[in-house]
C-alpha cells in the first residue's frame, strides 16, 4: 500500500512524520513524502530545527488516486503553510471525495479545516484547535486517538506527540496495511 505523507517544505514536526512512516514501513507499506515544493523537507523538534528529508513527489505531480491513504504530520508551521497552498487543499479534499482513508495528528486538522472536511465528523487535535474544528462544523473531544467513520472514508486524529503510539497503531489496523 502506497501512504502519501503530506508536508510542507519546512515546519513539520519531525517525531510525527518520522514514526508514523515507520510504523507504515514495518507493516509492509510504502511511505511516499509529498510535499509543495521539490527539494528537502526541514522537520522541527518542537520550536529548535532538526533533521531534513527528500521530497519524493510534489502535490503538483501526483493525485490521491496514486495513493491508498494520506497521513498529516503535525508542527505548528507545516499545516499552516499548508492551508494557504491551494494545490495541497484540493489534494487532501481528494482523499475524502474518493473514500481513503486519512490520518491528522496535533495541528494537521488546520489543513483538514480548511479543506472543508470536517463538518459532521468528530476529531481530536492539539487543544488550540478545539474552536476552529467546531467553527468548521466538526465535534472536537479531548481523546488520545479518534477514529471516525463518516461517509465512505475513516478518519484518524491525535491529539500531540505523546500519543503518537496510539496513532501509529490506529493508522496501521485502520489504513489495513498488510505485509505482503
Amino acid at each position: 500500500m502506497r501512504i502519501a505523507f503530506l508536508t510542507a517544505p519546512e515546519g513539520v514536526e519531525q517525531s510525527e512524520l518520522t514514526e508514523p512512516w515507520q510504523a507504515v514501513v514495518d507493516a509492509g507499506g510504502e511511505p511516499v513524502l509529498v510535499s509543495t515544493e521539490r527539494g528537502r523537507v526541514q522537520a522541527f523538534d518542537h520550536l529548535d530545527k532538526a533533521d531534513t528529508f527528500p521530497v519524493q513527489e510534489t502535490v503538483g505531480e501526483v493525485s490521491a488516486e496514486s495513493f491508498d491513504g494520506l497521513v498529516l504530520p503535525g508542527g505548528v508551521a507545516n499545516p499552516d503553510i499548508l492551508r494557504g497552498d491551494e494545490r495541497a487543499v484540493s489534494f487532501v479534499r481528494d482523499f475524502f471525495d474518493q473514500g481513503r482513508p486519512v490520518a491528522a495528528i496535533c495541528h494537521a486538522p488546520w489543513t483538514l479545516v480548511e479543506a472543508d472536511v470536517v463538518r459532521g465528523r468528530v476529531l481530536t487535535s492539539w487543544p488550540s484547535l478545539r474552536t476552529d474544528i467546531r467553527n468548521a462544523g466538526g465535534e472536537w473531544v479531548d481523546e488520545q486517538v479518534r477514529i471516525c467513520d463518516h461517509g465512505p472514508n475513516t478518519l484518524i486524529t491525535s491529539r500531540k506527540p505523546d500519543d503518537l503510539k496510539a496513532f501509529c497503531d490506529a493508522l496501521v489496523s485502520e489504513f489495513g496495511i498488510k505485509a505482503t
